[in-house]
């Protein structure tokens, strides 16, 4: 079986950055170069500056999705553009992310006319589909081919409230980009810590940070931390004391490049989530680059981490643990050397080339066992 014809569905607007996007747009990018022909369906917003293998599924809507906000496509308009695009891409395989989410994933498979192979990314033990009507969830997942969880915890949760198995298989990180990457330009004097996401979210736990910070600042006076993310900064300073919030410096939405550039800067990342995550993506791009990582313990970041091998861990929403490892990292530059040179090691697992050949054995797999159904 030679190159294949690939269809990749996105439930989330691809002009708003998000994980899911980001992991299918370097899905894409990773099988094209291989010599693969791929398509990517996804709403859109704003179709200016999209890759040209996108192809707009209709404008999304912001509803609330899992602690989140998430910019959905649902509708005639939108299930018309589905249709369309499964009956004219000649596609080998289709591989939906997230089918249950109320988008264009669950009208793909409800449409293909090929094998569908689809990704699970959350660990979300309900769904607004299966809320909704159990009969159509169980119509999408019935029309499926194969399934892929992201993480232990993300399959667990599949075999105990969906049924049926999973193939784990980790989002990727393209390990040699982040390799490459130069120090952030400007970056403070003194030690710095790193932190990335939407800091106004409860479940990315940056008030733990911004505690944990303002303890360790007292008595470090060089210490700085770099934010890198969407929100209101006076949301989440509000309070503290103007010397240690001047030395919180929010980066707001960067490019590729400058997240990069900022996870290679940093002395520490550091990743406070509270919960609702079945993987760790930032994790991986920190390792990639080189950056000593100290993370809450939930169940994915312990995964993703080695249980703790791969970095270091803390006791999740506890922002005196989180002062404590961090400063005992900052201060032990061999601790923190220890971490980055097993972080180097575990996270070529994660590598884009890594992980697209497993999905290729999935899509694949998928494909003959349709050829011998028909």
């Amino acid at each position: 079986m030679g190159d294949l014809r690939i269809g990749i569905v996105s439930p989330y607007s691809f002009d708003v950055p998000g994980g899911v996007q980001l992991h299918i747009r370097d899905l894409a990018e990773t099988l094209i170069d291989a010599g693969h022909d791929v398509s990517v369906l996804a709403p859109a917003t704003e179709t200016d500056g999209l890759p040209d293998f996108v192809v707009s599924g209709g404008k999304a809507v912001a509803v609330p999705y899992n602690g989140s906000i998430a910019r959905l496509a649902f509708g005639p308009l939108s299930a018309a553009r589905v249709r369309k695009w499964c009956n004219e891409g000649g596609f080998d395989v289709i591989h939906v992310h997230e089918p249950l989410t109320p988008s264009l994933s669950c009208l793909a498979v409800l449409n293909a006319r090929c094998p569908v192979v689809a990704t699970f990314h959350t660990a979300m033990t309900r769904s607004r589909m299966l809320a909704a009507g159990k009969h159509m969830a169980q119509l999408v997942l019935e029309n499926l081919s194969a399934r892929i969880a992201v993480s232990a915890y993300a399959r667990k949760v599949q075999v105990e409230h969906l049924g049926g198995g999973a193939v784990e298989i980790p989002n990727g990180v393209p390990v040699a980009f982040y390799r490459k990457a130069a120090p952030l330009a400007g970056k403070p004097d003194g030690p710095t810590i790193g932190f990335m996401g939407r800091f106004t979210e409860p479940r990315k736990g940056f008030p733990i940070l911004r505690d944990a910070f303002a303890a360790l600042a007292a008595d470090r006076p060089d210490l700085h931390l770099l934010v890198v993310g969407r929100g209101d900064p006076e949301a989440v300073t509000a309070g503290l004391d103007p010397a240690v919030a001047s030395r919180i410096r929010f980066l707001g939405a960067v490019s590729d490049e400058e997240k990069a550039s900022m996870l290679a800067g940093v002395d520490l990342y550091v990743a406070p989530n509270t919960g609702g995550e079945s993987f760790g993506m930032i994790l991986t791009e920190a390792m990639a680059a080189g950056t000593c990582v100290l993370a809450s313990d939930i169940e994915a970041f312990r995964s993703v981490l080695d249980d703790g091998r791969a970095g270091e861990l803390f006791a999740m929403g506890d922002a005196a643990d989180l002062a404590e490892r961090a400063g005992r990292l900052l201060d032990e530059p061999g601790l923190r050397a220890g971490y980055v040179e097993r972080a180097n090691e575990w996270v070529r697992r994660y590598d884009w080339p890594e992980v697209a050949g497993r999905l290729l054995e999935v899509y694949r797999a998928a494909i003959e066992a349709g050829a011998e159904r028909r």
